[in-house]
């Protein structure tokens, strides 16, 4: 009797949309993740093919659910908008993330900052930028053949990819968009859809104003052309009645 052979099959894989790390270790950091991958956002908003994600699990490798990071923020680009669990590279064309952003904690250590390095240059980022609110510095990477070389000076630096640029001031970091537009804190940005709305408004108003003036003179016109012709009107009449009484009219001057 042939016994029949039962091929063995691989244990599914499952990669979790979580690490159960939170997302930030201060208000601090928060902020600058929010500032930075909203604007974002809003600055390619018009592009499908560009994907911004924060603290989003990026697993590189299909069948291996250990290699994983979670960037701060990060930009694929060529890849479409959308809502995912995780960044599934192997789904995702193979296509990596080319820029991610890192905001320092005090919970962040040098060893876990260096793995994250060796990770993005290991894995196919382009650009890698990492933020010290606490110390004000900025540290960039950019991909030079198979390795992430530091970049010498960030001061007036713009992303290849992202046509960003940096500015290191007394105040700490400031990131302008290629339209000259700096990044604004969600606080800032709704002040800034406020007084646009204020202007739009005032702008709505003068307008009404000026079409309510168009139509007073309008108007006013109608009624001097009116008033013309009934004088006209009169003096034809006194005109007829002259001739009817034989008295030669007057020349009009």
């Amino acid at each position: 009797m042939v016994q029949q052979v039962i091929p063995e099959t691989q244990p599914t894989v499952i990669y979790p949309e979580s690490d159960g790390q939170p997302m930030s270790d201060n208000t601090q950091q928060f902020r600058w993740i929010v500032i930075i991958k909203e604007n974002l956002e809003i600055l390619f908003s018009g592009d499908e093919n560009i994907f911004v994600a924060g603290d989003l699990l990026w697993y590189p490798v299909e069948g291996n659910n250990k290699i994983r990071t979670a960037p701060d923020v990060m930009v694929a680009c060529g890849r479409p908008k959308g809502d995912r669990g995780s960044y599934r590279q192997w789904e995702e064309d193979n296509i990596a993330p080319q820029v991610v952003f890192e905001i320092l904690s005090p919970g962040n250590t040098s060893k876990k900052m260096a793995e994250k390095l060796l990770f993005y240059q290991r894995y196919g980022v382009d650009e890698y930028y990492l933020y010290d609110p606490q110390s004000q510095e900025i540290t960039g990477f950019l991909r030079s053949e198979n390795w992430l070389e530091s970049i010498e000076n960030m001061k007036g630096w713009v992303s290849p990819r992202l046509q960003i640029r940096f500015e290191l001031t007394e105040t700490g970091l400031e990131i302008y968009r290629p339209d000259g537009e700096k990044f604004l804190t969600p606080v800032e940005l709704d002040k800034l859809r406020q007084q646009e709305r204020e202007r739009a408004e005032q702008a709505e108003l003068e307008l009404q104003q000026e079409r309510q003036r168009y139509e007073q003179e309008r108007m006013k016109a109608q009624q001097t052309e009116i008033e013309l012709q009934e004088e006209r009107q009169r003096y034809e009449r006194l005109i007829e009645l002259l001739k009817q009484q034989g008295i030669d009219p007057p020349q009009m001057l």
